[in-house]
């Protein structure tokens, strides 16, 4: 059984970073495509970014390209979502995802983690 552990959320100010690990017990994560989605108040669960079982692919949103980059350390079990030029609409729980299939939607993803918080706030 996977299960999934997203840590390093918290408040920053506009323009600021923050880096977001996913990492695992159980089961190893080098089969698994891991997504980041987010989730804010009264919205609907979105698709952040992805990346494949392989590191030969990734994905992201309109929304955070060119500012939020994906990575994954398989010796470690662990993936990082570098998130740069934070901005307020960025505030929402961010919660790491895995499948076993490389994809964009989130009926894909069986095993999830159980969120970080992330404000962007001034």
């Amino acid at each position: 059984q996977l299960q999934l552990v997203e840590s390093g959320g918290g408040l920053v100010q506009p323009g600021g970073s923050l880096r977001l690990s996913c990492t695992r017990s159980g089961s190893t994560l080098d089969y698994y495509a891991i997504s980041w989605f987010r989730q804010a108040p009264g919205k609907e669960r979105e698709g952040v970014s992805c990346i494949s079982a392989s590191n030969s692919s990734t994905y992201y949103a309109d929304s955070v390209k060119g500012r939020f980059t994906i990575s994954r350390d398989n010796a470690k079990n662990t993936v990082y979502l570098q998130m740069n030029s934070l901005k307020p609409e960025d505030t929402a729980v961010y919660y790491c995802a895995a499948a076993r299939v490389y994809s964009t939607s989130l009926g894909e993803y069986n095993y999830w983690g159980q969120g970080t918080q992330v404000t962007v706030s001034s």
